[in-house]
């Protein structure tokens, strides 16, 4: 019997598992095949990104050793999986390592060399790929040699590579097993509830888009392959029967192919049966037609909780055309977001700085006119990803690089346009604004800084950046200390439990409104702005750590939801905002108001993600005002 275990790693350390979908794959593809199911063992082994070297490798070798060690590696964890394979050579020098996924796909050079333990890299979709290697394997005679097995690349006994021809890409994609309807991945934790934190599914693969910083699942520039539509209803009634709470789908471009229209008709089907799932989360069409507003009314119209994302990546010209997305529709962006903000639908953007043809200057001038439409921006810093167009011309572009500290990404620190000292000082600005702006610690002022204050979103950020670092208290120290070279994604999670579970880091930001911004209001306003950040900050997600209570001012209410203690306000600052643009021609106008604020419990569960944890937002109530004595 051959045992194999297959090892994911999420990228976050959150209190929930990721759902392991590439090893669900590759698991149900070895148990559908009886004659590999009869001579092979296969066990999933996921683990939580915050889990440590050590940690994995007590869970992977104390019990048993596998015969195969297949890693599904991305650039959170290839590190590790290199380290967890040299060990597993010390303990089974015969057994076989496979590294698989984006990360490691024809770069088998690189691997092979600097992880000697490594045998096989597979190249491209790997279920047919990981199916005859494993029947290779059970009938291996001697040295390892798999040269009848298309898509890999494979490491022979006197040290030089090998890799076989390509594999075509899988046109029916209801060949690969499902993972959920075949129980290759379990739904469920000891206690029966939905153990991950969002349910992820495919209901396609390709991209027809060849964007030069993006290797979409290795099918850039492709035709788009559909799962069945049979095959998906079945799909979402597992997760709804199991109370999946969110969906969160695989594809590149949601809402571009007719079939979409019919998966949401399935999802709100499924919600109709089962009340769940509730969300849904996706990498929406690029280009919006018709299609997608009909989608987005749908799922406004039932109910679902939703997302959607203006993946614009760069407002500025020179950087677009380098990217090539020059003439992508996506750049028309106002109309649609002025649409979204009318049906009152949830909506964020991205941009990524470091692009080629970008300078901060402009990148600051791009975000500050996208922010006077949407705050809620999600910033990314540059990175080259293998096998993309900006990897294969680096020179050209005169990229400067450095490996993440906590990952195996290259950060983009300097380029063409932008030199070393600019990158590092916007990387500072990038950790402000995701946990500002992408992560909403900050939701409700942008508006009334940027008209009455005279201040622009960037300007509010980097206001609050100088006063921590000219802050002595000892949290906001520690705070500034936490803050890395690079905005990675582990440290703004760090830096966001800090300020949702610290109450004197959270005084010293509602200082630096009260000292900083109220003054930059006209007279007349500043009380209001007062009220303004309290509203604020009753509106945030409410923040238990496990078994802990609530924080001040929160009380339990019903089985999943907190309800705060009576908030009163000396202006009814959810309808001024809700009627801003009378508000700002009338003036403030004085209407004691008294609010309880709601909000879901989970939000610890969630906070690494912004997505989902949009959906914690805490919201208002108007009560009744207090007796007075």
């Amino acid at each position: 019997m051959l045992n194999i275990s297959l090892v994911q790693q999420g990228a976050w350390d959150m209190p929930l598992d990721s759902m392991p979908l590439a090893a669900g794959y590759l698991k149900a593809v070895v148990d559908a095949d009886p004659d590999l199911a009869a001579e092979a063992t296969v066990r999933i082994r996921n683990f939580r990104g915050g889990l440590s070297l050590t940690q994995m490798a007590r869970r992977l070798f104390l019990d048993e050793t596998p015969d195969v060690l297949a890693f599904s590696v991305l650039g959170w964890n290839y590190r590790s999986f290199g380290a967890l394979a040299e060990m597993f050579k010390q303990l089974n020098p015969r057994g076989t390592v496979i590294f698989g996924g984006n990360h490691v796909a024809y770069q088998s050079e690189r691997v092979f060399r600097e992880f000697p333990h490594v045998d096989i890299v597979v190249n491209g979709e790997g279920e047919h790929t990981f199916r005859e290697l494993v029947a290779y394997l059970l009938g291996r005679r001697g040295d390892l040699d798999p040269v009848g097995v298309a898509g890999c690349s494979f490491r022979r006994p006197d040290g030089s590579a090998h890799t076989t021809p390509d594999r075509e890409r899988i046109t029916d994609l209801d060949a690969i097993p499902s993972p959920f309807l075949t129980g290759a991945i379990p739904m469920t934790d000891s206690a029966g509830n939905f153990r991950y934190d969002v349910a992820l599914m495919e209901t396609n693969r390709g991209c027809p888009y060849k964007c030069s910083f993006c290797y979409w699942g290795g099918a850039v520039g492709q035709k788009m392959r559909s799962f069945s539509a049979e095959r998906l209803a079945e799909e979402l009634d597992v997760f709804g029967f199991h109370q999946a709470p969110s969906i969160v789908l695989c594809d590149s471009n949601f809402g571009l192919l007719e079939s979409d229209e019919q998966f949401v008709e399935m999802l709100i089907k499924t919600r109709e049966r089962h009340g769940y799932p509730r969300a849904l989360e996706t990498s929406w069409a690029k280009n919006k037609s018709a299609r997608f507003y009909t989608i987005v009314k749908e799922l406004q119209r039932h109910g679902f909780q939703s997302s959607f994302t203006l993946a614009l990546q760069t407002l500025s010209d020179e950087a677009l055309t380098g990217m090539l997305r020059k003439n992508m529709k996506v750049n028309q962006w106002e109309g649609l977001v002025d649409w979204l903000n009318e049906e009152g639908l949830d909506c964020y953007a991205e941009l990524i700085w470091g692009a080629p043809g970008e300078t901060p200057t402009s990148f600051l001038a791009g975000y500050d006119a996208l922010a006077a439409k949407l705050s809620r921006i999600a910033v990314y810093p540059m990175l080259l990803l293998p096998n993309t167009s900006y990897s294969e011309s680096r020179e050209v572009h005169g990229f400067v690089t450095i490996r993440g500290e906590d990952d195996d990404f290259e950060y983009v620190l300097a380029n063409r346009s932008s030199t070393l000292t600019e990158n590092l000082e916007m990387q500072r600005f990038i950790f402000w604004a995701r946990i500002l702006g992408e992560n909403q610690y900050l939701r409700h002022v942008w508006q009334a800084a940027r008209e009455l204050a005279r201040l622009t979103q960037s300007q509010v950020i980097t206001s609050l950046k100088q006063y921590f670092e000219r802050c002595d208290h000892p949290s906001a120290i520690a705070l500034l200390n936490a803050v890395p070279v690079l905005a990675e994604s582990p440290a703004i999670a760090g830096a966001l439990r800090s300020l949702y579970g610290r109450p004197e880091l959270e005084a010293v930001v509602h200082r630096w409104w009260r000292e900083v911004m109220v003054p930059r209001f006209p007279p007349r306003w500043r009380r209001f702005a007062e009220a303004l950040y309290e509203f604020e900050r009753w509106s945030r997600p409410v923040y238990v750590v496990p078994g802990e209570d609530p924080p001040d001012g929160w009380r339990l209410a019903g089985d999943d939801g907190y309800e705060s203690q009576t908030v009163c306000l000396p202006y009814d600052v959810e309808r001024a905002l809700a009627n801003w643009a009378q508000t700002l021609a009338s003036g403030p106008t004085e209407r004691p108001t008294a609010f309880a604020f709601t909000a879901r419990r989970g939000f610890h569960d969630h906070l690494d993600n912004h997505e989902t944890a949009a959906h914690y937002m805490a919201q208002p109530r108007r009560v009744p005002q207090p007796a007075t004595v």
